[in-house]
């Protein structure tokens, strides 16, 4: 039963961090229709500059707030003078962020190196917590935390507020969004910046647990990739749902059939799609 619960724990644990990666995807898929391979940089870029900080002597929370906003300005730059030129473009879109993914690769291993990097966990959740026999690390129980709290979060701004309407509204319609006087760039701009800060966010979470290391990006983009693909465009619920999904049978799969885990993530998003092309939460276009 112990190894069920702490197996369990650590697929969710997996899961959150994709939460965080994925929802933003998913928001700036449905909304923008812009495809941004490049989402998985923001995860990467933000683990290394809060790496760079707690090396300099900052306090993990300081470096986990400055690794997040200095992400969010880079992706709001990279949106108004990339991006928002191509609006429309998929093609130019997929080769633009694919060229995105290796110059800001490039550019981490220039600075850092290509050796496995980790981010010191903060002393105060660096304890266990007892579970029957076995142990499980409290700086875990806080990312699961941090990812439910975030979910909560993106509900209450969805259903509660007026920019979230906006929002929601836009993921069904943007032309009417702009035909009601509201400024689609500056929506456009405050998702792409929320969802390139939400993947930096996760990246320094997840650099105690998953480090940091060449080439990770495509790894987590492709598990946030699929994560969207089965909730459906535009749905943080659909992200989180495909999140918890995916990180459990990732850690499951890798103790029983470490060979085949892949394969079994890939064929869940197969089975999803042929039952519901649109994803779990995903709206059919008329």
């Amino acid at each position: 039963m112990d190894f069920f619960i702490i197996n369990t724990l650590s697929g969710l644990t997996y899961g959150m961090l994709l939460f965080l990666m994925a929802s933003g995807l998913s928001i700036v898929f449905g909304l923008m229709r812009v495809i941004n391979l490049a989402h998985g940089s923001f995860y990467l870029l933000g683990s290394y500059i809060a790496y760079a900080f707690v090396h300099k002597g900052f306090n993990f929370w300081v470096a986990l707030i400055l690794a997040t906003v200095i992400v969010m300005v880079l992706g709001l730059i990279i949106e108004r003078l990339l991006i928002s030129r191509i609006h429309g473009n998929e093609t130019a879109q997929i080769l633009l962020t694919v060229g995105l993914i290796f110059v800001i690769g490039d550019i981490t291993l220039w600075i850092w190196g290509g050796n496995f990097l980790s981010i010191p966990m903060p002393e105060i959740l660096s304890a266990s917590i007892q579970i029957g026999e076995s142990q499980f690390p409290a700086y875990r129980i806080l990312v699961i935390l941090a990812g439910i709290v975030f979910a909560t979060l993106l509900w209450f701004f969805e259903n509660k507020t007026h920019i979230g309407m906006i929002v929601r509204a836009g993921v069904d319609d943007m032309e009417m969004v702009g035909a009601l006087g509201f400024n689609i760039k500056v929506v456009f701009s405050a998702v792409f910046v929320f969802g390139a800060g939400l993947a930096a966010f996760g990246g320094v979470l997840g650099g105690p647990i998953l480090g940091m290391y060449p080439m990770m990006e495509f790894e987590i983009l492709i598990n946030a990739l699929i994560i969207v693909l089965i909730g459906g465009l535009g749905s943080w619920k659909g992200a989180f749902i495909g999140a918890v999904l995916i990180g459990i049978v990732d850690a499951f799969g890798k103790i029983y059939i470490p060979s085949l885990s892949m394969l079994i993530i890939f064929g869940i998003m197969v089975i999803v799609l042929v039952i519901k092309p649109s994803g779990l939460f995903g709206e059919v276009e008329a």
